[in-house]
């Protein structure tokens, strides 16, 4: 690796397993619906849901990159079409949201950030809305971009460099960390950045949809991130 001075982390599947976390909220979700507009979940259950909420991706270019206003507007049409009053998204989203910033970090997550801040700048650049003040992890990066609310999502260019720009620091002076291959390091890498994929779970690199990608490194964890850093 080149001279490193920042680095930004993906959120999902990076710092915290996510799947748990969002079939722990959906059925949150969908337990208040049944106890306050009960005429939804009588047509709707947690997977019927998922389904209408990917039909509605294709209906506005922001849903690519807009988590909450997708599942918002999700929650606002089943509402209204089943004869409930929409102004319920309004919290239905807010127990979601809550829900939604419950995760479990991974054990390395926050001993190896306290030693990891304390040499360089850290920041962070996620597609989804998770909460960062909500979980606890806000005081450990100086930046944190999310796509909905900056308007597009990775692998798109523009979110890293902002964040690069946000930190003060060159795209090749920074590392981006992230699980997904495509999304977290081909996107890095293609905005200039240097990265390395975070491969918890020892995924095969040998993916037919991953042959146009160059994986500069991997890692196990933060620890093994870490040291290797040290040696760098």
């Amino acid at each position: 690796m080149m001279t490193i001075k920042a680095i930004l982390f993906d959120l999902d599947d990076t710092l915290w397993p996510v799947g748990p976390v969002i079939r722990h909220a959906e059925q949150t979700l969908h337990d208040w619906l049944a106890v306050h507009t009960p005429q939804v979940t009588e047509v709707y259950d947690i997977e019927a849901l998922r389904q209408r909420r990917q039909s509605l991706v294709v209906t506005d270019p922001r849903f690519s990159y807009d988590l909450w206003s997708l599942r918002h507007r999700l929650l606002q049409e089943v509402m209204a079409e089943q004869g409930a009053d929409p102004a319920h998204a309004d919290a239905a989203m807010q127990v979601f949201a809550h829900a939604r910033n419950q995760v479990s970090l991974y054990e390395d997550v926050i001993p190896a950030l306290q030693q990891l801040q304390a040499d360089f700048i850290t920041g962070s650049v996620s597609n989804g809305f998770a909460d960062l003040h909500s979980i606890g992890l806000a005081p450990y990066f100086r930046v944190s971009l999310a796509a909905h609310s900056f308007g597009c999502a990775k692998p798109d260019s523009r979110i890293f460099l902002a964040a690069c720009d946000a930190l003060q620091v060159a795209p090749h002076e920074t590392l981006y960390v992230g699980d997904d291959v495509l999304l977290d390091v081909h996107g890095a890498t293609q905005a200039g950045l240097q990265a390395v994929w975070m491969n918890r779970h020892s995924i095969s690199a040998n993916k037919p949809e991953w042959q146009h990608v160059t994986i500069p490194a991997q890692i196990r964890d933060l620890h093994d991130l870490r040291q290797r850093l040290t040696r760098v």
